[in-house]
């Protein structure tokens, strides 16, 4: 009977550490929100950028921008639920940026689920292995040429920099 009941305690002991409420649990929520917040506003901003460059990489722009915009609004939910339910999943002593690391197993794991993040994983999951829209080749090159010019991005890099700096000073412990 003891090695019964002994079993039974390692078997639940692991969950029950996943499960533990994490200590500032809303500040976490807070700085990742926020992180994914500027993350997405950089992108906004590369976008407009770009697409003021070249006004016929617009609807490839929004299409890819959609994609950003639905992969960071994942990440949140899922990091909202590992938070809540399954903190192995987070690397919380890490920078921000990489508390969550969703792989693409991961994510179509998600899309197959029953889990809050669920449907937008498997927008996502869809999104990633479609066909890529017409343009997009030619979105990447202007994006990779305005990424090399330092000085055109300047206004949004500092902006982003900022954002996240003072977002990593923000301590949850």
């Amino acid at each position: 009977m003891k090695r019964y009941a002994l079993a039974l305690l390692a078997a639940v002991m692991p969950a029950m550490s996943q499960a533990a409420p994490v200590e500032n649990a809303d500040c976490y929520t807070a700085k990742y929100h926020d992180y994914v917040d500027a993350s997405i506003n950089w992108y906004q901003d590369l976008v407009s950028l770009t697409v003021s460059k070249d006004e016929s990489l617009k609807d490839v722009a929004d299409w890819f921008l959609r994609g950003r915009e639905n992969h960071f609004k994942l990440n949140a939910q899922a990091f909202d639920y590992y938070l809540s339910n399954d903190t192995a999943k987070l690397s919380l002593d890490a920078p921000v940026e990489s508390w969550l690391q969703l792989t693409q197993e991961d994510v179509k794991a998600l899309s197959q689920s029953s889990l809050p993040p669920a449907k937008l994983a498997k927008e996502v999951f869809e999104f990633r292995q479609g066909e890529a829209m017409e343009g997009n080749y030619a979105l990447r090159s202007a994006l990779a040429d305005l990424l090399s010019h330092p000085k055109e991005i300047d206004t949004a890099l500092n902006q982003y920099n900022n954002q996240m700096a003072a977002i990593n000073q923000r301590q949850c412990k």
